[in-house]
């Protein structure tokens, strides 16, 4: 949605068209009215200018654990040219080396803060151990500091814009494998056992754990909700099938996001190509050897 300008300080933009919708080869709205977001759906000039009225500063989370801190720099470098650009925004990196964290130039208004952690024995430990960490600092500090917390992989790198779009209290985004699937197909954790437990019937999307995030105070109760069940879990011998990513799927089945991001958010070229659906590819995996970098 294109052909904004400036007239002294007023923005002026084409009339919305309410008979004229904005996309009609995919699905725009959840049955809960929580927008999905896909390009043609959102003007940036007018969002922007909001969230700029607002003051907003965006926390983005990243964990670059391990020999995953490779990935670090081409996260950083992408972010600055395509995340959040004009806007205030602290990268939040959680790191067991950080020495290793490099240093990338930064524009006016964003900041690099390095928490060190401890790395787990296993990869799925690392990712499990996100959603306490992610919530503690919640309580300690972002709270204070930030408006909007992104939790994101660090494996991936920034491909096209991603903005203040995607700002919602709760949102969640499509998983790029599941996103025209059947939810029987989905692959929830399917074991009454645990907490995480969806039954074949139910489900309304699935999410990938890579790329989440809302107001501070509801990534919070999203963390530490998870934190719990996967506590209560371990305490009876099960661990749900794709871990945290389990938990937050179940998660986001009860409390329903406000704002649900397309696959254009979260997309791997490489094993999946570029249908005609995606008008851009926003946030992509980085091509790895998975077997070698979880890897002790």
């Amino acid at each position: 949605m294109q052909g904004i300008r400036k007239a002294g300080a007023e923005l002026l933009y084409p009339q919305p068209k309410v008979l004229t919708p904005s996309r009609n080869d995919v699905l725009v709205l959840t049955p809960w009215l929580a927008p999905i977001v896909w390009e043609g759906t959102f003007n940036t000039d007018i969002l922007n200018e909001q969230f700029r009225l607002r003051n907003t500063t965006i926390g983005l989370t990243v964990f670059a654990i391990r020999k995953y801190v490779v990935f670090l720099e081409l996260f950083l470098q992408t972010a600055e040219k395509h995340f959040m650009v004009g806007h205030r925004v602290t990268y939040y990196v959680f790191t067991d080396r950080p020495a290793a964290v490099p240093r990338v130039p930064l524009g006016e208004g964003r900041r690099v803060v390095v928490l060190e952690v401890l790395g787990g024995p296993r990869w799925q430990d690392v990712s499990m151990q996100r959603m306490v960490v992610i919530s503690r600092f919640c309580k300690q500090r972002f709270l204070r500091e930030v408006d909007y917390l992104v939790c994101a992989d660090v494996d991936m790198k920034f491909r096209d814009h991603v903005g203040v779009e995607i700002l919602s209290p709760l949102f969640g985004t499509l998983h790029p494998s599941f996103y025209g699937a059947a939810r029987k197909d989905f692959t929830y954790e399917r074991r009454p056992r645990s907490q995480a437990h969806i039954p074949r019937d139910q489900g309304d999307f699935y999410y990938m754990g890579a790329l989440f995030g809302g107001s501070v105070a509801e990534v919070h109760r999203l963390t530490s909700a998870c934190h719990q069940a996967m506590a209560i879990d371990q305490a009876n011998g099960i661990e749900a099938v794709w871990h945290d990513e389990s938990h937050l799927n179940r998660y986001l089945l009860d409390h329903k996001p406000t704002k649900v991001l397309s696959p254009e958010y979260l997309w791997d070229q490489q094993l999946l190509g570029w249908p005609r659906v995606m008008k851009k590819l926003r946030f992509v995996a980085v091509p790895k050897n998975h077997q070698d970098i979880r890897a002790t």
